[in-house]
C-alpha cells in the first residue's frame, strides 16, 4: 500500500513538473514574439512604416500578452501591460498620419542596404503570419505587402546607382555597366512612378558610359593613327646630305 502511495505521489509530481515545463515553454515563446516585434518597432526610423504596419505590430504584441495572461493568470504585471498596449493601438488608429511616416533614406553602404533589406524581409514575414492567423485583413495585407516590396525595390535600385557611380569613379566601366543593366532588367517589369523614373535614370547613366567609352576608343584610334603617321614621316623623310 505504501509503495502504491509513493508511486502515485511521484506520478503527480512528474505530471506537475511537466505542466510547469510546458507553461514556461509557452511563455518563452510569447516573450520571444514580443521581443522580436518590439525590435521591429524600434527600427521604424530606418524605413517608412505605415500606420497599418505599426498597428499590426502592436496588435501582435497585444495578442502575445493576452496569451501569456491566459497561460499564467497569476502574473500580476500582465494586465497593466495589456492595457498600455491596447491604449497605444487606439492612439495610433486615431492620431497617426502620413506626416508621421519616416522618409526613405538611401543606403550609403552595401552593409546598410543589406540591413534594410533584412528588415523588410522580417516585416513581410510578420504580416504574412498575421494574415494567416486572421489578424490582418486580406486587403490590408495585400496593400502593405506591395508597399514593402516597393521599398525593397527602391533599396536595391538606389544601391545599384551608388555602386555604379563608385565603379565609374574607379574607371571600372565594365562593372558599372553590368550593375546598370541588371537594375534596368529588374525594373523592366515595373510600371509605377518610381520605377519609370529610376529606369530612365539608369538608362541615362548607361548611355553616358557608352558615350565615354566610344570617345575613349576614338581617341585611342586617333593616337594610333597619329603614331603611325609619325613613324612613316621618320621613315620617308628626306635623307640629309653630309
Amino acid at each position: 500500500m505504501l509503495l502504491i502511495l509513493i508511486v502515485g505521489y511521484n506520478v503527480i509530481i512528474q505530471y506537475r513538473q511537466r505542466l510547469e515545463s510546458e507553461k514556461q515553454q509557452e511563455l518563452a515563446k510569447h516573450i520571444a514574439v514580443i521581443d522580436a516585434t518590439e525590435d521591429l518597432i524600434g527600427n521604424a526610423h530606418h524605413l517608412p512604416y505605415s500606420k497599418e504596419l505599426l498597428v499590426c505590430l502592436n496588435q501582435r504584441i497585444l495578442f502575445a500578452l493576452q496569451s501569456m495572461s491566459d497561460t499564467d493568470p497569476t502574473e500580476k504585471s500582465l494586465p497593466a501591460r495589456i492595457k498600455n498596449v491596447a491604449e497605444q493601438i487606439k492612439h495610433l488608429q486615431a492620431n497617426y498620419s502620413n506626416a508621421d511616416v519616416a522618409s526613405f533614406k538611401t543606403p550609403s553602404t552595401d552593409k546598410q542596404a543589406i540591413g534594410m533589406l533584412q528588415l523588410v524581409k522580417r516585416l513581410k514575414t510578420v504580416i504574412k503570419n498575421e494574415h494567416s492567423k486572421g489578424r490582418l485583413a486580406t486587403q490590408a495585407f495585400v496593400a502593405e505587402n506591395a508597399r514593402l516590396e516597393g521599398i525593397q525595390l527602391r533599396i536595391n535600385i538606389e544601391n545599384v546607382v551608388k555602386r555604379a557611380n563608385d565603379a565609374r569613379l574607379k574607371r571600372q566601366l565594365g562593372t558599372a555597366k553590368q550593375l546598370l543593366k541588371k537594375g534596368i532588367d529588374v525594373l523592366s517589369s515595373k510600371n509605377d512612378n518610381y520605377a519609370n523614373k529610376a529606369r530612365e535614370k539608369l538608362q541615362v547613366m548607361l548611355g553616358e558610359i557608352d558615350n565615354s567609352q566610344s570617345l575613349n576608343h576614338e581617341q585611342e584610334r586617333q593616337q594610333i593613327i597619329d603614331k603611325e603617321h609619325d613613324e612613316l614621316d621618320v621613315l620617308f623623310q628626306p635623307k640629309r646630305k653630309w
